[in-house]
């Protein structure tokens, strides 16, 4: 059964939606937007019903909140109103309602523009779902071409992305950065992630798969795979447009390996001109590699790749980050731990 939220802070509409939906949707009462996105934390409907005017927090205020948190955003929501005004109906619909009922509403018509949104809705995320999946496997197989060449780094994709999963988790918890990653679906991200490494495609296998340390000129070639995976998705991007995951993935490929001192390459970014994606996968991207093993070097214990990024927090990483990270080092090593190494 499908969940509805009404939100009015008037006992009578809210008596009067729920007599008229209860016998074909889980109906959800409350008087106050704050209430609900009090409830949106455990509880996710399938549409919204939405006053309009409600003290502390009005029902435009109140869109504008839910259209900026990625995980609310697609919700429909359709307005309860009790005005009948052009202006107000071109407002929210150019916020991103999807309907007005104007009150008192007659149950047939809110139960038939309800069904309406319902289906189109089902049919989207269907069809999102499906794109999603179709993503991911492209995603999957290019990450997984990058990773098969560079014979060295065998499970460094499963295990970066089990460490960035992590890491944002721990953020969140934290209150680090939350204004900029409240919005991010973690799922979109870890995936986007995955083609961290994409511009290596374009470096020769002699460089990649070397058995010894890079030459200085041979290191100079290598670096040059952060700017050319950023060329390859601007490539994609060109073609089929700039989305959120490409987007994302652009970033990662481009920025990894910049340091917070503006010593990094391939733009020489400093501080928080590094985009966070970036700051993020540049603690994860070196643990990993310090604690493979490689032809050139022996693999380092945890408590030695952690020593390392923590007395390099504030120059080559993000401390505030860095921190966080400290403060996981031990599913790090779980992580580490699963995957054999």
């Amino acid at each position: 059964m499908k969940t509805i939220f009404v939100v009015d802070d008037s006992d009578t509409n809210l008596s009067m939606a729920e007599a008229a939906l209860e016998n074909q949707y889980r109906v959800m009462t409350m008087p106050s937007a704050a209430k609900m996105f009090t409830l949106l934390e455990k509880v996710l409907p399938d549409l919204i019903l939405l006053d309009i005017e409600m003290p502390e927090m009005d029902g435009f205020e109140a869109l504008k909140k839910l259209k900026s948190i990625n995980a609310f955003a697609s919700l429909p929501v359709m307005f309860l109103t009790g005005r009948n005004d052009p202006d107000i109906e071109a407002r929210g619909f150019e916020m991103g309602a999807v309907d007005f009922v104007t009150k008192p509403f007659s149950a047939p018509v809110l139960l038939n523009r309800m069904k309406t949104h319902l289906d189109i809705d089902e049919i989207i995320r269907e069809r999102t779902a499906q794109f999603n999946r179709l993503q991911n496997s492209i995603v999957s197989v290019l990450a997984n071409i990058v990773e098969n060449r560079d014979k060295r780094t065998g499970g460094h994709i499963e295990r970066t992305s089990a460490y960035i999963k992590i890491l944002i988790e721990e953020m969140r918890k934290r209150g680090v950065y939350t204004d900029e990653i409240e919005g991010w679906d973690v799922e979109k991200i870890i995936s986007s992630a995955r083609m961290h490494d994409l511009g290596k495609i374009s470096i020769t296998d002699i460089i990649v798969n070397k058995p010894g340390k890079l030459t200085e000129e041979e290191y100079e070639i290598m670096k040059t795979h952060a700017q050319e995976g950023e060329r390859i998705i601007d490539e994609i991007i060109a073609r089929t447009g700039e989305g959120e995951f490409l987007r994302n993935a652009r970033l990662f490929a481009g920025c990894h390996h910049e340091r917070w001192d503006g010593n990094g390459y391939p733009h020489r970014l400093r501080g928080e001109e590094i985009p966070l994606q970036g700051r993020i996968m540049a603690i994860v991207d070196v643990y990993d590699a310090l604690v493979s093993e490689r032809p050139y070097k022996r693999a380092f214990s945890a408590k030695e790749a952690v020593t390392i990024i923590m007395e390099n927090a504030g120059t080559h990483y993000d401390p505030q980050i860095a921190e966080v990270f400290f403060e996981v080092k031990e599913l790090f090593e779980e992580v580490k731990a699963r995957s054999g190494l």
